[in-house]
């Protein structure tokens, strides 16, 4: 059976090194980013669990990439999880790619941004219908927009 990074297309970088849309330099992306941001964004880092606000995020909206503003994920596709991380169960189409993360002694599908390549979280295959999928997303790494 592939696993599961196999499901969601190209990796965050392609065999060819392809770059990402929005590019920026280290010092660049701390000018604009907050320190945790930068962190979980750029360095692949993890907020501790129930820290963000957006984990109690009921409203209607969508969620982005607090990088670049990227559109991630509606908010209709987010449920509770239990885990302390906003979770999703389904991305909108190309707003996110994936890689394979074998850190801290393990192999885990790890999600990022499609647009800036920042690292969102890690995609995990006990999720609810209809896709059976939980997109478990660092809360810094995101902003949201609300509906009107």
């Amino acid at each position: 059976m592939a696993g599961i990074g196999s499901l969601f297309g190209k990796s965050a970088k392609d065999a060819k090194g392809s770059e990402f849309p929005v590019e920026k330099t280290a010092d660049e992306w701390r000018q604009l980013l907050s320190p945790e941001q930068f962190y979980v964004l750029r360095e692949h880092g993890t907020e501790r669990a129930g820290t963000s606000p957006l984990n109690r995020e009921k409203r209607g909206g969508v969620f982005h990439c607090a990088g670049c503003g990227q559109a991630l994920f509606e908010a209709d596709t987010k449920f509770e999880s239990g885990t302390g991380w906003p979770s999703f169960y389904l991305p909108i189409d190309g707003a996110v790619e994936t890689s394979e993360d074998r850190s801290f002694f393990m192999a885990r599908t790890e999600v990022h941004c499609s647009g800036c390549g920042g690292h969102l979280g890690h995609v995990f295959p006990d999720g609810p219908a209809p896709t059976g999928l939980r997109y478990c997303m660092n809360g810094v790494a995101l902003t949201f927009e609300p509906r009107e």
